[in-house]
């Protein structure tokens, strides 16, 4: 069930991150400013990212098996669509875009799946295996530029759209929820609410929010960045932050077991202290090789572990009938802290011509929730069954 929610994961997350590496051949073909660029890579993000509340809280009532597969065949109409029709303006990107979005939502699926398959102990290790499946973001960065040079446009879309379609037949054939996996009967807006008064559900949200939103700017930017900043064709800016996302994928099950050995909040502390260090190193912009490649190398494996912390976090300390709801909020602030930094990038360089700005920006964020998660996710106590009132 684990590796089947993985794939899932990946597969759609892939989707999700279609336009991405095309955002420089669209940008160029439609003469694109860079705030509309960054808006055509954001759009998606914030989708899938708001996405998540709902589809949390679904997944809660009817669980995944129902919604994976559901959601999985629901993400071929905007993929197909943009690959066939819809990459001639930008307006018909953005649409299909905030369709695409839809594949974002994945996450929120997986999650409680998952954690209801694992005792409380195994959570953290299992959650972050699961959460290695963000690593479709890179089949995306090299794959999707190659296919579009080789045989046109459509090709990435067309194939990714039939890899969705066969994973949502296999996982409704093979897929089984936890039989022990608690269903709630309360209506969908009183969970929410319910949710949304745990103090758990904020303090993750924040915490995910630069862990994740960090990782999400960086894996849709970062091309666009290492392009402008360092003058790279498109296809080396693909592969480098192919490169990042790699990375970021291994270490986010290395920062989820970490945090059912040690306390998950010692794991994020540690993370978010490299983001302040490497992207204060990275705003002078420094060579790429070797110091700005070790900066954004490390970003990526700090990043990436503190993703993983941040759910093992949830795992422990959200209550079991709660999971997907909590998980819903708490992905949809990391979406949305994926969301923002790429417009503000763009509009950072459009007004000065150069990053450093934003990438001081991100270590005073990354500085802000190093103090949050020392003086108050850390100072928590968890209560006997495991539930979020810390």
């Amino acid at each position: 069930m684990l590796a089947l929610a993985t794939v899932g994961f990946a597969v759609n997350f892939w989707a999700w991150a279609l336009l991405s590496p095309l955002a420089v051949k669209f940008t160029t073909v439609l003469q694109l400013t860079s705030f509309e660029q960054a808006l055509l890579v954001a759009v998606p993000v914030i989708v899938g990212s708001v996405g998540r509340i709902p589809v949390g809280a679904l997944t809660d009532r009817f669980g995944g098996r129902i919604m994976f597969p559901l959601v999985s065949a629901a993400t071929i109409v905007p993929v197909l669509f943009l690959g066939l029709l819809g990459h001639g303006s930008l307006a018909a990107l953005l649409i299909g875009g905030f369709f695409l979005g839809i594949g974002g939502t994945t996450f929120a699926v997986g999650v409680p799946f998952v954690n209801a398959w694992f005792p409380p102990e195994r959570r953290g290790t299992a959650v972050g295996i699961f959460g290695a499946g963000m690593g479709g973001t890179a089949i995306s960065a090299l794959t999707t530029v190659k296919l579009v040079d080789a045989y046109g446009t459509a090709a990435p879309f067309v194939i990714t759209a039939i890899v969705l379609a066969v994973y949502a037949v296999v996982s409704y054939a093979l897929m089984r929820d936890a039989p022990n996996r608690p269903v709630p009967t309360a209506p969908l807006a009183s969970r929410l609410a319910t949710t949304l008064k745990l103090k758990i559900t904020w303090q993750a949200s924040a915490l995910y929010a630069v862990a994740f939103g960090g990782y999400v700017a960086f894996s849709v930017y970062l091309p666009a960045y290492l392009k402008t900043a360092y003058g790279l064709t498109q296809a080396d800016a693909a592969n480098r932050m192919a490169g990042f996302v790699v990375l970021a994928v291994i270490m986010r099950p290395v920062g989820g077991w970490l945090s059912d050995r040690i306390a998950a909040h010692r794991v994020l502390g540690c993370s978010l202290a490299i983001v302040v260090a490497a992207a204060l190193v990275q705003s002078l912009t420094p060579g790429l090789a070797p110091v700005g490649t070790i900066a954004f190398l490390s970003m990526a494996a700090a990043l990436g572990a503190g993703s993983g912390a941040t759910f093992a976090l949830v795992a422990q300390k959200a209550p079991a009938q709660q999971v997907g709801s909590v998980t819903g909020v708490v992905g949809a602030a990391g979406g949305l802290g994926g969301f923002v930094p790429p417009l503000v990038m763009g509009v950072i360089y459009g007004q000065l011509d150069d990053y450093a700005l934003g990438l001081v920006l991100l270590a005073a964020v990354s500085a802000a929730a190093l103090l949050l998660d020392v003086f108050s996710v850390g100072r928590g106590r968890r209560t006997p069954e495991g539930a979020a009132h810390v």
